[in-house]
């Protein structure tokens, strides 16, 4: 390669680089809207990105012609309505919600108890879908809402099917979770105690986010015998004393087995 041709290529790389951290960095902004903040002025959205008053105008123009910012008053933003447009596709098309259509409904009949569906999302686990009974706390976990990687039976169960390249890049980043999660204070038993969760093919927990409420949940797994989702359900022993524990773990490994097997099914036809 020549040195003219050699930089040309150099510097094609920065620039790529640098746009990719640009859009990275715009769509940062929308992890600034919570629950507990869900109104941002265009000030506090530039202080927060720590760009320039131009860049961040840019940003916040570009998200809004998108629909994934509209205007509350002048000024002032929230998530736009292109959000929801998206969220509207996502339950009519996703594979994943697709596959376990009537399946939560069912496990809710067999158990009595609602139940939930999660994915892992960045290093932590997703709640996408759920069917309530009709005795279920307002407080559960939702559809939207996320939780810890390390810590639940929903969490945990995905977290030991991950493939083995993942496991390795967490490990280091989160050791200290990982032991204060009772998962092993070194690599060497972390891979154990996740070998131990591959082999039963479900997880049981007790009182990991409320004292006294069970969990059990089965992970969904792809050909490749990974896992990126699960299902599962909670109950609390003193709210419910009648709940057979070796039912409750057959009944949710048959659900997980079955979103598995329409999920491959679905991909082979598609």
């Amino acid at each position: 390669m020549s040195e003219l041709n050699s930089e040309v290529a150099v510097g094609g790389t920065a620039v790529a680089s640098d746009s990719a951290g640009s859009l990275a960095r715009m769509l940062n902004i929308l992890d600034l809207f919570t629950e507990k903040h869900p109104i941002w002025s265009t000030a506090d959205l530039i202080e927060a990105l720590e760009t320039s008053r131009s860049t961040g105008y840019r940003y916040i123009k570009t998200l809004h012609d998108a629909g994934l910012l509209t205007t509350v008053s002048n000024g002032y933003y929230s998530l736009g309505p292109r959000i929801i447009e998206m969220d509207l596709q996502i339950r009519e098309t996703d594979p994943l919600l697709l596959a376990s259509r009537g399946v939560l409904e069912d496990l809710v009949d067999t158990i009595g108890h609602s139940a939930t569906l999660c994915t892992a999302f960045r290093d932590s686990v997703l709640c996408v879908a759920e069917s309530r009974a009709s005795d279920s706390p307002v407080n559960r976990f939702s559809r939207g809402q996320r939780r810890p990687l390390f810590k639940g039976s929903v969490s945990k169960v995905i977290l030991a099917y991950l493939p083995h390249h993942r496991l390795k890049a967490i490990y280091p980043r989160y050791s200290e979770e990982i032991q204060n999660a009772g998962l092993g204070g070194n690599w060497s038993e972390f891979r154990k105690t996740l070998g131990g969760i591959k082999k039963n093919g479900y997880l049981l927990t007790m009182g990991e986010f409320n004292p006294g409420v069970y969990s059990v949940a089965a992970p969904i797994l792809t050909d490749q015998k990974t896992a990126m989702s699960s299902v599962g359900f909670a109950w609390d022993e003193q709210a419910r004393r009648d709940v057979d524990v070796e039912q409750a773990v057959l009944a949710v490994k048959a659900a997980a087995a079955t979103i598995s097997e329409r999920l491959l099914q679905n991909a082979r036809s598609s």
